[in-house]
Formats: C-alpha cells, sequence, structure tokens
C-alpha cells in the first residue's frame, strides 16, 4: 500500500475537510495523489477556488497540491487509503452524536475494496472506532475485517488557530488492527508528520490517549476557574496569584477561562458517556464539566452584580460583548460559551450587542439567534471582553471609556487589560 501510493498508483482520500482535515488533505496532497471529499457542495466550491472555508489556510497553501475536491461519493471508488476526520459533537443532552461519524462510515464502506485501509480521526471514545464503525464498513462493502481491508486510528491534534503547533510539528499517534497495519499507518503518516509518530499498541489505546489530552485540560482549567471564584469572593485578582505560584518550577501554567469549541468542552462528555456505560461514575470529570459549563452564567451574573454596585438600572441598561467565537483568532463559533454569556444577560432583559472581527454573522445568528454588530456603539453600561482576539490587545482605556456611559464596568475575561484600568470599574476572572 505505502509504495503504491508514494508511487502514485493508488490515491489517498480524506473525508470531512473541516479544521482537522484539510490540512490534512493538504500536507499529503504533496506526497501523493488524495481525494478531497466532504458533504457540503459550498465547501468544496470554495477549496476548488484555493479558499478555507474555516479561515485557517491561506491560497499558497493550496499550491503544489495532487488533489481533486468533490462532494461525489462516487470519487471515493478511486481511492485506496481512507482517512475520515469528521466532526464528533455532543447533542442537547451532552451525549456523544455519532451521526457524522456513522454517515461517513456508511459512505466509505460503499466505496471500499479488498486490500483498502481505514484510518479515523474523529475523537471518540475507547472502543467505537471497533464496536461502531467497523461493522458499518464490512456492512456496506460486504467485506471482512482484518481478512480483506484494514483498519488503524491516528487521532487528529489540530489546534485551530496555532501556527506553531502543525500538523508536522507534532507527533502523530498512529495505531492498526494487526502489526503489519501498524507499520502501514505509521509509515504513510511519516510521509507528512516531521516530529514522527507514536506507534500505540492497539486502536483502543490511541483512541484513550486523544481523549484524555483534551479531559487533563478540560480539569486542569476547570480547577482555576473555581479557583477564580474563591479568590473572587477574597477580593484578590486570580492572574496576580498564578503568576505568584508560577515562580515554582513545576507549576502547571492554566489559566480560567470560557471552555467551549469542538474539543475541550465537548470530547470529555465521551469518556463519561462510555465509563457511565461500564458502571462507573467519573465524578471527578463530570464535577470539572459542570463548572466549566457554568462559567457564562457566572459572568453574566458578575457583569450584572457590578452594574448594580455601581447604581445602573439594569432594566434599561446596555452591554457590550466583544467575541463570539469559541477562542481567540479563529471564525469557529461550535459551542461557544459566550452564547451563554449573551443569553444570560438577556435574561435579565438587558439590551446586548455583540461585536466579532473574525465570526460570521449569518452563521452566529443560525447557531445563537443573536445578531452581530459591524461596529460597536455607544453608551454602553457594561463592556465584556469574551475573547481576547488579537485586534483587542492594542485596545486602552481611552477607547473603553469613548464607548462606555459614565460609571461603567469593564469584564475582561481572559485579564488582558489588568493594571492597565484605572477609572472604569474592573474586573477579570
Amino acid at each position: 500500500m505505502y509504495e503504491q501510493l508514494i508511487s502514485k498508483e493508488r490515491k489517498l482520500a480524506v473525508i470531512g475537510l473541516g479544521y482537522v482535515g484539510l490540512p490534512i488533505a493538504l500536507a499529503f496532497a504533496r506526497k501523493v495523489k488524495v481525494i478531497g471529499f466532504d458533504i457540503s457542495a459550498r465547501r468544496v466550491a470554495m477549496m476548488q477556488e484555493g479558499t478555507d472555508p474555516s479561515g485557517e489556510l491561506s491560497r499558497g497553501d493550496f499550491e503544489g497540491c495532487d488533489i481533486l475536491f468533490t462532494h461525489n461519493p462516487e470519487d471515493l471508488k478511486k481511492a485506496s487509503f481512507f482517512i475520515v476526520a469528521v466532526p464528533t459533537p455532543i447533542d442537547a443532552h451532552t451525549m456523544p452524536d455519532l451521526r457524522p461519524i456513522l454517515s461517513a462510515s456508511h459512505t466509505v464502506g460503499k466505496a471500499l475494496k479488498k486490500g483498502d485501509y481505514v484510518v479515523y480521526e474523529s475523537t471518540v471514545y475507547p472502543g467505537c472506532t471497533e464496536e461502531d464503525c467497523i461493522p458499518i464498513l464490512e456492512k456496506e462493502s460486504g467485506l471482512k475485517f482484518k481478512t480483506d481491508f484494514k483498519v488503524g486510528y491516528s487521532p487528529e491534534r489540530i489546534n485551530p488557530g496555532d501556527k506553531e503547533h502543525t500538523l508536522a510539528k507534532i507527533t502523530k499517534v498512529v495505531s492498526g488492527c494487526c502489526e503489519t497495519s501498524l507499520e502501514t499507518v505509521a509509515k504513510v503518516y511519516e510521509l507528512v508528520v516531521d516530529a514522527g509518530v507514536h506507534r500505540a499498541s492497539s486502536i483502543k489505546v490511541a483512541e484513550a490517549a486523544k481523549i484524555i489530552e483534551n479531559t487533563q485540560r478540560d480539569l486542569n482549567i476547570a480547577l482555576m476557574n473555581e479557583l477564580s471564584m474563591i479568590f473572587d469572593r477574597m477580593k484578590i485578582n486570580t492572574y496576580e496569584v498564578l503568576e505568584a505560584a508560577g515562580t515554582k518550577w513545576n507549576f502547571l501554567r492554566f489559566s480560567p477561562g470560557l471552555v467551549g469549541g469542538h474539543c475541550i468542552g465537548v470530547d470529555p462528555y465521551y469518556l463519561t458517556y462510555k465509563s457511565k456505560e461500564l458502571g462507573h461514575n467519573p465524578k471527578v470529570i463530570l464535577s470539572g464539566r459542570q463548572i466549566n459549563d457554568a462559567m457564562g452564567s457566572h459572568v453574566a451574573h458578575k457583569t450584572v452584580q457590578l452594574m448594580a454596585k455601581q447604581g445602573k438600572n439594569i432594566v434599561n441598561a446596555r452591554v457590550l460583548v466583544m467575541g463570539a467565537t469559541f477562542k481567540e483568532n479563529v471564525e469557529d463559533i461550535r459551542n461557544s460559551k459566550v452564547a451563554d454569556v449573551v443569553n444570560e444577560l438577556k435574561n435579565y432583559n438587558l439590551h446586548v450587542d455583540v461585536v466579532d472581527p473574525h465570526a460570521d454573522a449569518a452563521e452566529v445568528d443560525h447557531e445563537y439567534g443573536f445578531t452581530l454588530l459591524e461596529e460597536p456603539g455607544r453608551n454602553y453600561d457594561a463592556i465584556i471582553v469574551a475573547v481576547n482576539h488579537r485586534d483587542y490587545l492594542s485596545l486602552d482605556e481611552a477607547y473603553f471609556r469613548s464607548i462606555a456611559a459614565p460609571e461603567a464596568v469593564l469584564i475582561d475575561i481572559k485579564g488582558t487589560y489588568r493594571n492597565k484600568i484605572k477609572k472604569l470599574l474592573y474586573w477579570s476572572l
């Protein structure tokens, strides 16, 4: 398989061309023939013109790539090595929503031939690949797992907005269903990952490794968020405490904040789901999730409390929220906890304006039901800097005062302007 790929006798296909799939597809397309498949005709048309719908990659990243972008499943029949990189979200009840990955498995299964390989990159609970996906591949293809086709798992480690820790620079965990498949999958990924690969002993181990990476971060941030609530009652600044504690060599550097997006705010629920299915109640993980999921409400309540302290009439108050994406310097609004802040503020009958230089207004309106303004207005009783986009880093107190009403409150979730605000009432996590 490896030799036939590098000689371009066979083709590699990537299914799902979002934040994860597109960089992988383009990286491989500089080495082998690639078919990039996405179910969205609109997104495919953009990529055919050299535009990344997610706004992460430049036109230059598309140059020199041997790739066919398509939304026609029939084109996948020309491939022999399939990489599945579709989203794995949760539903409204924080249960795993496997529909995208199961649908992708149906699509790949219909294109599968003897000797083919399928590698999943989507984050799932340990066992999902073998228990949920492979039976679909067998049913749709009429082929037998291991005998007729091989399967591997190599969890994605893409960090949206991060130009330093890119695909080529991060060690890639790989796994296979047997020794032969493990070595083949490893060699294929070594084509595009300069940092090298780590061979996991099994698919389940690789699945578990991925899911605990984000669970660990989630729990550490939950601790910081809980500490920020405690220190707020003590009337000391959390970031000053973290700076002091950070002078010790083995102190882990995490900070409080809104935990959204499609990784840290989602992946732990896949692990807790499987844990409960096996009869274990994951108290620590769920406790951390409860804290982080409640932070939007906490920020909104604190904003109202501080406005009341300033003598504001809450019913008629105006609030500006700056930032709507799930993290800084990206366009992605999926599972943005800023929406929790906005919705909670509206429950107080406040007038809330939202701006974001990176988010798409139509997507925000469709997903969360509120409008993005192109520019902030004036006379805001509270300003919440919810996402520290680079566009906001150079703003100073004079700017905030220019759009604020008298006795206004500045809520700085990430502590970006700490020690720079003297005349507005200032608060950060």
